[in-house]
């Protein structure tokens, strides 16, 4: 059970130590996962992980300067794909599948491009491309709710979960999940952290057109997924990237926002395990 997996910790060639856990069999495929922007290991829905354990070695990580990880946190995604290749190189995990949600995205696709061979299947979860139309940046309405030192209940309903009764009860269901493990939680994400991973994702949604093009040298196999209502990530950003990359399938969960994953996780997890498959 992911609540009950130890904090593991492994220091890396470039000096920083890193924080991860580890769920699943031994000697399953690797999927790592790659966080949403102010991520840390306790981010992910436990319900999702564990389910996906059941056929792969799911490794979760903080990346440096976050969380229990040491070291300072990287302003570019160019910066975070390279530090995840360290730490992937530190584990000895070769050529894994990555489920890299939101900022986590931005990371899968940026690795795929730097590194083709170091990675075998991406899964990009309510995420954009490079340079795309709409993501220079969160939305006021968002920021207002992630640009604060303590999130509450509210914000998390706010920003990851569908405005409609349905939804909005699923998060509570999340929610409560997220707060199941009580012993040995991450450290949270300090202000200086945050801000740093907001360049990134600032830097990273500048219009840029030609970037948009680098990702027709992604020939790997990628499921694209979202919700219909997100607000953090424009759907219209989900079809545009599906449409770059010439190896893709598509798919929009209903009534749901840039929580899909934790609100739809056994249909999501079915999909991403047939996908991987």
């Amino acid at each position: 059970m992911y609540v009950d997996e130890p904090n593991q910790a492994i220091e890396a060639a470039n000096g920083v130590r890193y924080a991860y856990r580890r769920s699943g069999p031994s000697g399953a495929p690797s999927l790592v996962l790659l966080s949403h922007f102010r991520g840390t290991l306790d981010s992910w829905d436990p319900a999702l992980v564990d389910a996906l354990a059941v056929e792969h070695d799911v490794i979760a990580f903080d990346s440096a300067g976050v969380g229990l990880s040491s070291g300072w946190p990287c302003r570019t995604v160019r910066d975070l794909a390279a530090d995840t290749l360290v730490f992937l190189e530190a584990l000895d995990v070769r050529q894994p599948d990555l489920l890299g949600y939101s900022m986590g995205g931005f990371v899968a696709q940026e690795l795929a491009l730097l590194r083709p061979h170091s990675v075998r299947r991406l899964v990009l979860a309510a995420t954009a491309p490079r340079g795309g139309p709409g993501i220079h940046g969160y939305p006021d309405d968002v920021l207002a709710h992630v640009g604060v030192d303590r999130r509450g209940v509210q914000d998390y309903l706010y920003t990851f979960f569908n405005h409609t009764e349905t939804s909005q009860r699923s998060g509570l269901e999340f929610v409560g999940r997220y707060i199941e493990r009580e012993h040995d939680r991450d450290a949270p994400v300090s202000a200086a952290v945050w801000a740093a991973q907001y360049e990134a994702v600032v830097e990273w949604g500048v219009p840029d057109h030609g970037a948009l093009e680098r990702l027709a040298a992604v020939d790997h196999p990628v499921f694209v997924a979202g919700g219909g209502n997100d607000l953090v990530v424009p759907p219209r950003a989900l079809h545009l990237l599906s449409a770059a990359l010439p190896n893709a399938k598509l798919k929009v969960y209903p009534d749901s926002g840039h929580g899909f994953l934790f609100q739809h996780h056994r249909q999501f997890t079915e999909d991403v395990l047939a996908f991987l498959r």
